[in-house]
């Protein structure tokens, strides 16, 4: 990131407004993310945040249903959740509502959990690792970033994804050594 300084400060401040107007819609059509920025800010403040989080999980919900690479089954769902996940955090740069992250989290976890856990325990442990970092997130948020009410939300779910995961997946370290449960 260039560091701004106050040379540069004052010759923004001597820019006409039209001039400006012309540049800030030249930045937002080239970059998505700072167009995001500027709905969530100043266009749409009320609900400007939860439009993007729709689009997310639109976006999500494609994701899911595209074809990707893989020799397995699970190498190709690792490649699903390494774009869901990269997906989700452009949506976290700009979000402010930490539930609405946690709930695009909580929509791609739902998929691995929802299918035979045998998935699990093959040797194709890219998946397993792939699931580990989205279980990671989606703990870190709710300990971290959200109020202790909202917990009553999301423990009795994450609880039950992390009993199915030590049960399967406790052969690697990285699960071995992660928590077991979370208090509610």
């Amino acid at each position: 990131m260039p560091k701004i300084t106050t040379q540069f400060k004052e010759a923004i401040a001597e820019i006409p407004k039209k001039e400006l107007e012309k540049l800030l819609l030249k930045i937002a059509a080239k970059d998505k993310q700072f167009h995001n920025f500027v709905v969530v800010n100043f266009v749409n403040k009320e609900s400007g945040e939860k439009d993007l989080f729709d689009q997310a999980v639109s976006d999500i919900e494609k994701l899911m249903f595209k074809g990707y690479k893989g020799i397995s089954d699970e190498l190709k769902m690792a490649n699903m959740l390494a774009a869901c996940n990269k997906r989700i955090d452009e949506f976290g740069k700009f979000c402010k509502d930490n539930t609405l992250l946690l709930d695009l989290v909580m929509i791609v976890l739902k998929k691995p959990f929802s299918l035979p856990t045998k998935m699990f325990e093959t040797c194709f442990t890219n998946y397993n690792y792939r699931v580990f970092l989205l279980l990671k997130k989606a703990i870190t948020i709710l300990e971290t970033k959200l109020h202790e009410d909202y917990r009553i939300q999301y423990v009795p779910t994450l609880n039950g994804y992390l009993e199915v995961f030590h049960r399967t997946s406790s052969h690697l370290d990285y699960v071995y050594v992660m928590q077991h449960k979370i208090n509610s």
